[in-house]
């Protein structure tokens, strides 16, 4: 197997396939154009959340470990950091993350995913995150931007253990909007599928957007709003009502954004969809919603992450 293989999407959408034209500049696969990142986390016996396995691949990193909360002193806050500012043509990113023995962990990225204009090809990132059995993880990367002409691919592959949780949150912004980009990127697909234990799917989402083929103002759409973010919580069936009826009490009154919830097939867990125009409006939900669960399950605050 060629070792790229590894790195690409086995179900590569055929609205993403289109873009199949070689790379001109720096050909797929080259050094510098394989992203790579392998993490797995463990208590250790003193109780802190440490890093038990590391390996990654410029242009993706990962920073050292770092104990914020004053709550939850135990908890790793990681941060995902890439050189190179942005995904390229051609580009082929892999992420491999896994909890066990009763880690908690927040992980999140430097800055924002920045997918830059592209002539040829197209980009892919792969996220395959396993929570094992009473685990706790929250991964809250930043805005997606896509630039003018960018194709991206993103799959999210999710292994959650019914007694564990994962917070799970992605945003999608319309494009460089300060530069007077909007909404002039070719397509950003976006698939997300969670599995249990023993590999039973708990839920399966596609999201892709092509706006120079699409109306994304109508109605039923985005209609007066250009970012979309979502929030799933994947947890233990006897908390997800509850944790749903809060949060619902707590987001209602926040300004600035649309939103709605509903429970997962199986009451597996909580699907949180918002929609806005400034992405720290989006934020505040998703914030909102990591203090409501960790109050719920963890029974400690949280702090808003600071990447100054």
């Amino acid at each position: 197997m060629n070792k790229l293989d590894f790195y690409t999407p086995d179900d590569t959408p055929k609205e993403i396939q289109a873009y199949g034209s070689p790379v001109k500049q720096l050909g797929i696969g080259k050094s510098g154009k394989v992203g790579i990142l392998d993490l797995e986390l463990q208590k250790n016996n003193m109780g802190k959340t440490v890093i038990t396995k590391q390996f990654f691949q410029i242009p993706l990193q990962i920073q050292r470990a770092l104990y914020l909360e004053k709550s939850l002193p135990e908890m790793a806050y990681l941060f995902v950091v890439s050189p190179s500012g942005g995904i390229l043509q051609g580009d082929r990113y892999r992420t491999d993350v896994l909890l066990k023995n009763k880690a908690i962990a927040h992980i999140t990225t430097q800055g924002a995913t920045r997918v830059y204009s592209m002539d040829s090809n197209s980009a892919s990132q792969i996220v395959n995150i396993t929570v094992d059995q009473n685990c706790y993880l929250e991964y809250i990367p930043d805005q997606i931007i896509p630039y003018q002409n960018s194709r991206y691919y993103q799959k999210v592959n999710l292994k959650v253990h019914e007694n564990s949780t994962l917070i799970y949150s992605e945003i999608l912004t319309p494009g460089r909007v300060a530069m007077g980009e909007s909404f002039e990127y070719d397509i950003c697909y976006l698939r997300t599928l969670c599995k249990n234990q023993d590999k039973k799917i708990r839920f399966l989402e596609n999201t892709k957007i092509e706006p120079k083929k699409q109306r994304l103002k109508d109605f039923g759409i985005l209609g007066e709003y250009n970012t979309v973010g979502t929030v799933y919580v994947l947890t233990s069936k006897e908390r997800v009502i509850d944790l749903e009826n809060c949060i619902n009490q707590e987001i209602k009154n926040l300004e600035g954004v649309s939103f709605g919830t509903s429970i997962l097939p199986d009451e597996s867990g909580i699907i949180i969809r918002i929609l806005g125009n400034k992405t720290d409006k989006i934020f505040d939900v998703i914030f909102k919603t990591i203090e409501i669960a960790r109050k719920k399950i963890l029974g400690a605050s949280f702090s808003k992450t600071r990447k100054n």
